[in-house]
């Protein structure tokens, strides 16, 4: 990928900005683009890319068993080692507490998704996978890590997918 500049909108002089040059060293480019620009041309190019994606995904025919916001919940409790309560689940999918709590009630109705008291609180509830929602959420799995592989692979060189992963990775880690 090539590093462009773009003239600054900003008036900002504190945050000159960096572009990649080729062979991956930071160059300074006097009167260009700032970093607050830079930083949001960078977040709309990454919810660009998640959006075209997702949309991608969505229109595959592997989501008859479950939703991909469905296949969400399934995926991230697939990944937990032990029952999680719904404001643990919330902080790793993207909806909101009360749109999350009704989607785990429909998987508990369903049957993927079982919810038992927390010991520790009477007050709150822990969730899991039944043993249908495990099967489902690797019916589906499978199919679409093949789909996320084709379309991230098509895009993107091996050193690529590796310097994206870690860059997410980063932005992710807590501060």
């Amino acid at each position: 990928m090539s590093a462009a500049t773009t003239p600054a909108t900003a008036s900002s002089t504190d945050d000159a900005v960096a572009t990649a040059a080729p062979d991956g060293a930071v160059a300074s480019v006097p009167g260009g683009t700032t970093r607050t620009r830079l930083a949001n041309d960078a977040w709309e190019a990454v919810l660009t890319a998640y959006s075209q994606l997702m949309k991608q995904f969505a229109d595959e025919d592997i989501w008859s068993d479950a939703s991909i916001r469905e296949y969400d919940v399934l995926y991230t409790l697939s990944k937990c080692e032990s029952p999680q309560r719904l404001s643990d689940l919330g902080r790793h999918v993207l909806l909101s507490q009360p749109g999350l709590s009704r989607l785990v009630d429909r998987l508990v109705d369903r049957g993927l998704v079982s919810r038992c008291t927390d010991p520790a609180d009477a007050r709150a509830s822990h969730l899991s996978l039944t043993d249908e929602g495990r099967e489902v959420q690797r019916r589906i799995g499978r199919s679409h890590g093949r789909s996320v592989a084709e379309a991230m692979t098509a895009a993107l060189s091996d050193a690529e997918l590796a310097q994206l992963r870690d860059l997410a990775t980063q932005l992710s880690s807590p501060s």
